[in-house]
């Protein structure tokens, strides 16, 4: 069994001060991806004993930024999308194993008035491709902050956010077109029923005592994975950002 874990720190440094190291060796977890970073290379000190890290930085200071850290070597490493115009901001980690890829990806928002719905359809569509070209070598783990609610059982509330960023229609259609594409979002295979289950709160009026969330980080999967699925969590009591931990347990 192989464990994985994913979380949207919202700055590592920031983290780092509230308890992430301790509650992520606690999970026990073999690969620990991570996003919003939030520095540059030599920024932090972590001490992860038993763990290899890599880094993509942005090239903009204290912002984006992503991390995968791993109990395993990897057989390679690749930093971005290889595409010019996706690989400043420091959004994905690809770790190649042995019968496996595993990315980490901090998906770009589209922020207040989908003022950058553009730029993120073409991402989408971009980081869709690379995923099937893995996909074309050997399976994918991709995990992350997506930045989407996929359905309305992924928000508390649905009907008060359509078309707000994260949950408009071209963001929804895309994630649709990614699943579409032969990958399976692993907390709904297992739970798809399942509401209230989050994992990103607002700081305001708080939302995350009243559970008032988005499940906007995911494990998606290879289709020809979903099987080896044992078990697809969200772990909202682990507190050190606005968003909580996902993980995903894989028979090996």
């Amino acid at each position: 069994m192989t464990r994985y874990l994913s979380w949207n720190v919202n700055g590592l440094r920031a983290a780092e001060k509230k308890g992430f190291s301790g509650a992520v060796t606690a999970l026990d977890a073999d690969c620990i991806c991570i996003q919003e970073t939030k520095l540059q290379e030599g920024q932090i000190e972590l001490d992860l004993p038993g763990y290899e890290s890599y880094w993509s930085y942005a090239e903009r200071k204290g912002y984006s930024g992503t991390a995968i850290f791993t109990r395993k070597t990897p057989l390679s490493v690749r930093y971005n999308l290889g595409i010019p115009e996706h690989d400043t901001e420091g959004r994905a980690v690809t770790l190649e194993f042995e019968d496996h890829f595993l990315v980490c990806v901090y998906t770009p928002n589209a922020q207040d008035g989908l003022r950058r719905i553009d730029y993120r359809m073409q991402w989408d569509d971009a980081f869709r491709d690379y995923l099937r070209t893995l996909d074309a070598e050997k399976p994918v783990v991709a995990c992350g902050d997506m930045n989407v609610a996929h359905e309305e059982i992924d928000l508390k509330n649905p009907k008060t956010n359509i078309g707000n960023p994260g949950f408009s229609y071209e963001e929804r259609g895309k994630f649709t077109e990614l699943l579409g594409a032969g990958f399976t979002d692993s907390f709904r295979w297992l739970h798809p029923d399942q509401t209230d289950a989050y994992s990103w709160w607002s700081y305001r009026a708080a939302a995350r005592e009243r559970n008032v969330g988005w499940r906007i980080d995911y494990f998606v999967v290879s289709d020809r994975l979903r099987e080896r699925i044992r078990s697809a969590y969200i772990l909202p009591e682990i507190m050190g950002s606005d968003h909580c931990p996902v993980g995903l347990d894989l028979e090996t």
